[in-house]
This record gives C-alpha cells, sequence and structure tokens, in this order.
C-alpha cells in the first residue's frame, strides 16, 4: 500500500516539489517520500487519537477529503516536516504542501472508492496504519454506518462497539 501511496505523491509532485527551487533537485526524492510519510502517520496519528470517525467520514466524502480534518492535519505536518528538513520558510512550505497534499489525498479517496481500481481499498489502508491488526474489526460494517448502506447513523452502540473492539 504505501509503494501506491508514493506513486500517487510522484505522479502529482511536479510543480510541488520536482520543479520547485526551494527544494534541491537532489532532494526531490526524499520530498516526495516525506510527503508520502506524512500521509501514513497523519492517517495513524488519526486512528490513534480516536479520529476513526474522521478518517472514514474523509473516505466517505469522496468529493470533499481534501477539506477534512485529517488532511488538514496532514498538510500541516508536511509543512513542519519541510521547515525542519530543508530550512524553506513557512510561505513556502504552506505552498508546497498546499499544492500537493489536497490534491493526493482527493485522488486517494477517490482511487479507494472506484471499484474498477483495486490500487487501494479500505481494508488495505486500515491494514497498512494498524500494522495488520484488523482482526475482529468490521471495516465494510462501519463504512456502511456512513454511507448509508445499512445500520443506524454514525451515532449508537454499534459503531462504538465496532471501534472499541478494534483497539482490545
Amino acid at each position: 500500500m504505501f509503494e501506491n501511496l508514493l506513486n500517487l505523491v510522484k505522479q502529482h509532485a511536479g510543480d510541488a516539489i520536482i520543479n520547485n527551487p526551494a527544494i534541491p533537485n537532489e532532494h526531490n526524492d526524499e520530498a516526495v517520500s516525506m510527503a508520502s510519510n506524512s500521509i501514513m502517520d497523519g492517517l495513524k496519528g488519526a486512528l490513534a487519537g480516536g479520529g476513526i470517525n474522521d478518517i472514514v467520514s474523509m473516505f466517505s466524502q469522496n468529493d470533499n477529503a481534501a477539506a477534512s480534518p485529517v488532511s488538514q492535519n496532514i498538510q500541516g505536518n508536511f509543512v513542519q516536516s519541510l521547515i525542519s528538513r530543508f530550512g524553506i520558510d513557512q510561505s513556502q512550505a504552506g505552498n508546497i504542501a498546499s499544492s500537493l497534499i489536497p490534491v493526493v489525498m482527493q485522488k486517494f479517496v477517490h482511487k479507494t472508492n472506484d471499484p474498477n481500481d483495486s490500487s487501494f481499498d479500505i481494508q488495505g489502508i486500515l491494514s497498512s496504519i494498524t500494522g495488520g491488526q484488523t482482526s475482529g474489526f468490521d471495516v465494510q460494517g462501519l463504512l456502511n454506518k456512513f454511507t448509508g448502506g445499512g445500520g443506524n447513523s454514525t451515532s449508537g452502540g454499534g459503531l462504538m462497539d465496532a471501534v472499541t473492539g478494534f483497539f482490545k
């Protein structure tokens, strides 16, 4: 899954990283990898911080994934990584992150939700961000609660029971 994410970032890194004089050419691959790591770390952080609702909501809202709290957090973390690693000023780092992360997140969510694209799937994503510990976690059942595919709403014992069961 990480390799697919890295390739997705590479596909969209053109003006933001590759053609950007703020990032020396010899560091382009590192910057692309940092963006990919920021996405994975942001998803892991959201899950660890109890933000499963935010993650599932992001993947449920195909057209507005870039505006989700998870995406915004990922973008902010990438800005900080660029500043600390390359000494880029806040404004430049913000421009790089804002031109890359929202596009990648939108494509990431779209590919995950596209039944004709097997490069990403929600089970694989959750497996990657949890270290493979998804046994006993009904991902599809949880998604159904958010997308209206069954169950009640996002509130109620069913969702919380599923999330609690995941962390046992």
